[in-house]
């Protein structure tokens, strides 16, 4: 076992973990002007079948929707277990930079992106960081972390022939370890709003727990140099939670910090979904495209203060360049608020 594991979620977790088993990275790469998104995603896929063991490089152009799925054989795949520093094949990740040469299943992308300025979520004795205390939960089927809330990004890729230039874009940078994706989650991210630096990370999904499941969810605002935490770990409570055809509708209040303040407050979300393109995830037994990824939806942020005389407003904006997943069984996560 990694002991620095729970306070580095950025490094790579699986060296003596058996199949089934899974790691994956999420770079979201978005250049100035905004109208070229990408998501890259590198990981690997552990099988009790050792011929369907592999690693891979996801590849999702946010406006096309085109998903191109990189794989590789194992024997590819190289990482560090005391620093963010991966490799597979010529393909190079760390924290502040990735180096891309992919050229396979028609598509070519070359090039060389460096991230400064990362905005990173605490990591403390007690939290291990995104996921609190949860994160030193033995055998939970996933473990989910945030690496970056918000960074500038430089340099530019080659696109099939097209030179992209990400210089003066914004990017942001999770992950994802474990056996398996929740059987049903809604996830969402946006760090593109009118207030430079304001960025979002918000889910809920369904978490298996001793023979049982509980929502669970996970939601951070970055606003003005601080952390707003919502999240199951911190008493945080859901309000409302719909869904409809076109909308997420999501209403939570808790206590959280403010440059070692603790107060109320109350987080409005509202979600305007989009087209997007169908990447794979992971189960039990392979990786599967089951995933439907927008990075075009728009999310629609309210954030105000609890006090004796009623609500002050802290922030309200309009993100775009949103992603927006919402997967699996979903009654099940709605069914809970319910309840």
């Amino acid at each position: 076992m990694n002991l620095l594991a729970p306070w580095k979620p950025a490094i790579y977790h699986g060296q003596r973990r058996r199949a089934p088993y899974f790691e994956g990275w999420y770079f979201k790469l978005v250049n100035a002007s905004g109208d070229r998104r990408f998501a890259v995603i590198p990981g690997i896929f552990k099988h009790k079948r050792a011929e369907d063991s592999h690693a891979f490089v996801q590849v999702l152009d946010g406006v096309s929707g085109r998903s191109v799925y990189h794989r590789f054989p194992l024997a590819d795949f190289s990482a560090s277990g005391r620093v963010f520093d991966l490799r597979i094949g010529p393909n190079h990740f760390q924290a502040d930079r990735l180096s891309l040469t992919l050229d396979g299943q028609g598509q070519r992308i070359t090039g060389d992106l460096r991230f400064e300025g990362l905005t990173l979520w605490p990591v403390g004795p007690l939290s291990s960081g995104v996921m609190g205390w949860y994160g030193f939960v033995p055998l939970m089927e996933c473990y989910h972390g945030v690496l970056s809330l918000d960074h500038a990004i430089h340099g530019a890729l080659s696109v099939d022939g097209e030179r992209i230039d990400f210089s003066g874009g914004r990017g942001y940078i999770e992950k994802d370890w474990g056996r398996a994706f929740p059987r049903g989650y809604i996830w969402m991210q946006t760090n593109h709003f009118a207030q430079p630096g304001a960025s979002l990370s918000a889910s809920v999904a369904l978490i298996p727990w001793v023979r049982r499941a509980f929502r669970g969810f996970i939601v951070g605002l970055w606003h003005a140099g601080a952390l707003y935490r919502f999240a199951t770990y911190t008493g945080a409570e859901i309000e409302a939670l719909r869904l409809t055809d076109s909308h997420v509708h999501w209403v939570m209040t808790g206590t959280t910090g403010l440059r070692g303040e603790k107060a109320r407050y109350r987080l409005a979300i509202e979600a305007e979904r989009a087209e997007g393109g169908l990447i794979r995830a992971p189960d039990r037994h392979a990786m599967v495209a089951r995933i439907v990824e927008s990075l075009t939806a728009i999310v629609a942020v309210r954030l105000t203060r609890l006090e004796p005389q009623g609500e002050r407003e802290v922030f309200c904006g309009e993100g775009r360049c949103a992603g927006l997943e919402i997967a699996g069984d979903l009654p099940a996560i709605l069914d809970a608020y319910s309840n």
